[in-house]
């Protein structure tokens, strides 16, 4: 069974995006956001949440919902397992270096490991509780993956709008402060000892609403019961207008407009409400320029979103050399700069050619097992069996 070529492409794309937005070089200011108020994180959770509702929803329907949680908690402690090896070369590499002081924006990535001590530091990140920058997205993955059984056996017992509904109230709690609440009930009351910046950047209240839309979408696409490429049609103009409008307004911020009091709702970590109309407008726009959009779904993106989980640890240690390399100068040199972008997408390429193979195998069984998944919109004859990462 093909897979949907576009769309492991789009996610290869998102995984460059990140790169080029995480790597200190000059490039991060201008790939940070230069469509809007959207990031690529956006579209990374969102496609996973996609792809993961619409495999497992089908292998419970096909097989049992016994072997769908089978299933996905095999997946998550694979994604766990690779958080743990990150976490060991960040201790074990990472930190000897950042210790000697010369270089600080390594050092400031780790500062609480030196605050709270190497034991405390471990631990907590073991348990996803200290999540450190760079390596917090992961984590947040982690955790809507192991949760999301309980996301689709409840939608079988109790259908999806409480679901979504419950999902938007968290959402909607943690514009008003519900992580912050929270963590100080934690703190108080069963004691946890660390700072709210140090357990990740990502507010998870906020952002567990864009995986559960995700996976919605996913299980309708699974039941064809979404016809994606006529509700695109219907809301085009909009879209237009939304996109356009916003898109100055990034651009005019930090050149004589400021956001003021609004900056709340343009948050990209809380993902405030304008993020979120923003990134449906643009999603929009993507499936109405589909046909015209296939031709950029060249091999080597492909390949990339194929082993996206891979792909994206591999990143994650350039971003660390790179931070090594940059030592106490504000910038690298140009020849550095250029050297380290091209040696880690060069990584990266390789990574995703080792591993697309191996994943290709399992995704091919349940593709079998789900027998027929239904096209995008309903505007293509192939069926999707990207993996879940």
């Amino acid at each position: 069974m093909r897979r949907l070529k576009e769309l492991d492409a789009l996610r290869g794309f998102m995984l460059v995006w990140i790169t080029f937005t995480h790597l200190p070089t000059a490039l991060s200011t201008y790939v940070n956001q230069p469509f809007g108020f959207v990031s690529a994180a956006e579209g990374f959770i969102f496609l996973s949440a996609l792809f993961t509702g619409s495999i497992y929803f089908r292998m419970a329907e096909q097989n049992s919902y016994g072997a769908m949680r089978r299933k996905l908690s095999m997946r998550t402690l694979q994604l766990y397992l690779y958080h743990v090896l990150l976490l060991s070369f960040v201790f074990l590499v990472a930190v000897p270096i950042a210790a000697s002081g010369t270089r600080p924006g390594l050092h400031n990535l780790l500062d609480f490991y030196f605050d709270a001590g190497a034991r405390r530091a471990v631990v907590d990140a073991v348990l996803l509780i200290y999540r450190p920058p760079l390596l917090d997205i992961l984590p947040m993955y982690i955790i809507f993956l192991a949760l999301t059984p309980v996301a689709l056996s409840a939608s079988r017992r109790f259908g999806w709008k409480p679901i979504l509904a419950g999902g938007f109230t968290l959402w909607l709690l943690a514009q008003f402060g519900l992580r912050e609440a929270s963590w100080q009930v934690m703190n108080r009351y069963f004691g946890l000892r660390i700072p709210l910046h140090e357990m990740g950047s990502f507010d998870l209240w906020a952002w567990q609403f864009l995986w559960l839309v995700g996976m919605w979408v996913g299980v309708c696409w699974a039941r064809d019961q979404l016809d994606l490429a006529r509700l695109a049609r219907q809301f085009t103009i909009p879209a237009l207008f939304v996109v356009s409008a916003l898109l100055a307004t990034r651009y005019a911020v930090g050149r004589g407009f400021e956001l003021g009091s609004y900056e709340l709702y343009f948050d990209k970590w809380h993902l405030g409400v304008v993020r979120l109309i923003d990134f449906t407008a643009i999603a929009v726009l993507l499936i109405r320029a589909s046909s015209y959009l296939k031709p950029l779904s060249v091999r080597p993106l492909v390949l990339l979103g194929q082993s996206s989980l891979q792909v994206f640890c591999t990143h994650l240690l350039f971003c660390f050399a790179g931070l090594t390399l940059l030592g106490n100068a504000s910038m690298l040199s140009s020849w550095k700069q250029f050297g380290l972008l091209a040696t880690t997408v060069s990584a990266m390429l390789l990574t995703a050619k080792l591993f697309a193979k191996a994943e290709l195998k399992p995704d091919v069984k349940v593709a079998i097992a789900a027998q027929k998944l239904p096209t995008l919109g309903r505007v293509a004859a192939e069926k999707p069996t990207s993996s879940v990462a």
